[in-house]
C-alpha cells in the first residue's frame, strides 16, 4: 500500500510539473504560490518548511506537518531542523576566514595541524573539495569504539591513527564525498585559531549574521527547545511515522554526538536566508575569497570536479550559476539552493525523510526557474 501511495504521489508530482510548465502564459496562469500550494496538496503527509526568496525577499514560505508527531505540535516557519551536511558550508567558511587572516593556506599539508595522521600528501584544499582519498572515520569507529561513550574529533583522529585503514586513492586523483575530511577541517580550525570550533562558529558566523536560532547543539540542548522539529521515518508495518532516534541503526548519532565539522548544525529557514544574504556581502570574508568556494576542484588528470569548498556546483540554463548542498540525517532531509547569478534562493527542510522528496524538489526547481 505504501508503494502504491508513493507511486501515485510521484505521478501526481510529475503530472503537475508537466501542466505547470506547458500551460500558456496568460491571465489565467496560476501564480507560483498557487502552483506550490497545489504541489504540496498532492503530498499531504510531507512535513517540513519551504522558503523561496527572490533577491532576499520571501515569495513563498510555508510550514507543513508536525514538528512533534507524538504531541501533534504543528510545524511552524520558525521550527528548528538538523541541517546534516548543509553544515559543511559553514565548516568551509571557518577555513576561508582563517585563510584570509593568514593563519593557514589551502595548500598546507594537514600534518602541520594534525600530526601523526598516516596519510601523507593531503592538503587542506583536498579536504575542502572531497579529493583527499581518506577512509571513512565512522566505519573505523563503528568497528572499534566503545559505544557506551560519546566520541569527539580527538577520539576519531586517534582511532584513524591507531587502526590506520587504507587510503581510498591518491590525494587529488578523484572526487569522493568525505565526512572524514570535514571532521578534520573542524579540528584544523581549532588548531589554527586557538579556539573551540563551536565557539568559533557562534562568535564569528552565527552572531554576526544574526542567526539567533542556529547553533551546534547537544541532544540535551535540543530537548529543551520548544521549536525543535524532530526527525521521523515511515514504518510500513506500523503504518505510521516513528521517531528516527528510536531506531538502533541510527545510534551513531548518539555515540558520535561530539563530532564537529561534517554536520550537527541545527537551524531555521529564516536563519538560512540570513546566511544566504551574508554571502552576497563582505561581512564574513571578501567576495574574492568567497569566489574560491564556488570554483570546481581540479583533479590530478586536469579534469574538473563539480564541488567547491562546501558547495556542489551546477549551471541553470535560465538562471546561470547555482551553488547548493543537501543534508541527510536520520529522519531529516535538507536542501539549500542558491541561484547566485539570479539571486534566488530555495530552502527546503524536511523532518520526515519523505520518499517523494526528489520529485518535489525537481518540481520546485523547475517552477523557480520558470
Amino acid at each position: 500500500m505504501k508503494f502504491i501511495h508513493c507511486l501515485i504521489t510521484l505521478i501526481s508530482c510529475l503530472t503537475f510539473l508537466f501542466i505547470a510548465c506547458s500551460r500558456p502564459k496568460n491571465r489565467t496562469t496560476l501564480s507560483l504560490d498557487d502552483k506550490l500550494n497545489s504541489l504540496f496538496a498532492s503530498v499531504p503527509d510531507f512535513s517540513g518548511v519551504v522558503l523561496i526568496a527572490d533577491k532576499g525577499q520571501p515569495i513563498y514560505q510555508k510550514a507543513f506537518g508536525f514538528k512533534n508527531v507524538e504531541t501533534n505540535d504543528p510545524m511552524t516557519a520558525s521550527s528548528i531542523f538538523e541541517l546534516a551536511s548543509v553544515s559543511k558550508q559553514f565548516t568551509a567558511m571557518t577555513i576561508m576566514m582563517l585563510k584570509e587572516e593568514g593563519k593557514l593556506a589551502y595548500d598546507d599539508l594537514i600534518e602541520k595541524y594534525i600530526p601523526g595522521l598516516p596519510y601523507p600528501g593531503i592538503t587542506i584544499r583536498h579536504l575542502l573539495n572531497h579529493t583527499s582519498g581518506l577512509p571513512d572515520y565512522q566505519d573505523v569507529m563503528d568497528k572499534h569504539w566503545d559505544k557506551s561513550k560519546v566520541a569527539s574529533n580527538t577520539d576519531n583522529i586517534a582511532y584513524l591513527i591507531q587502526y590506520h585503514p587504507a587510503a581510498l586513492f591518491e590525494p587529488g586523483a578523484k572526487y569522493e564525498y568525505s565526512n572524514t575530511g570535514y571532521m578534520l577541517l573542524a579540528s584544523i580550525t581549532e588548531k589554527a585559531s586557538g579556539q573551540d570550533f563551536i565557539e568559533f562558529c557562534r562568535k564569528r558566523i552565527f552572531k554576526p549574521v544574526g542567526m539567533s536560532h542556529t547553533d551546534i547543539r547537544t541532544l540535551d540542548e535540543k530537548v529543551k527547545l520548544p521549536e525543535m522539529a524532530w526527525g521521523y521515518m515511515y514504518v510500513p508495518e506500523k503504518k505510521r511515522y516513528v521517531r528516527a532516534d528510536s531506531f538502533p541503526q541510527f545510534n551513531y548519532a548518539i555515540w558520535l554526538g561530539n563530532r564537529k565539522g561534517p554536520g550537527r548544525i541545527s537551524s531555521t529557514a529564516n536563519d538560512l536566508l540570513k546566511w544566504d544574504r551574508a554571502l552576497y556581502t563582505n561581512m564574513l570574508v571578501k567576495q574574492q575569497t568567497l569566489t574560491d568556494a564556488f570554483m570546481a576542484a581540479k583533479l590530478n588528470n586536469g579534469t574538473l570536479s563539480p564541488y567547491g569548498f562546501g558547495w556542489e556546483l551546477e549551471k541553470s540554463e535560465k538562471l546561470g550559476k547555482v551553488v547548493r548542498h543537501s543534508g541527510d540525517n536520520p529522519g531529516y532531509k535538507t536542501q539549500l539552493i542558491r541561484y547566485i547569478d539570479a539571486d534566488r534562493t530555495v530552502i527546503l527542510l524536511c523532518n520526515n525523510a519523505h520518499e517523494n522528496l526528489p520529485a518535489i524538489l525537481k518540481t520546485i526547481e523547475t517552477l523557480v526557474a520558470d
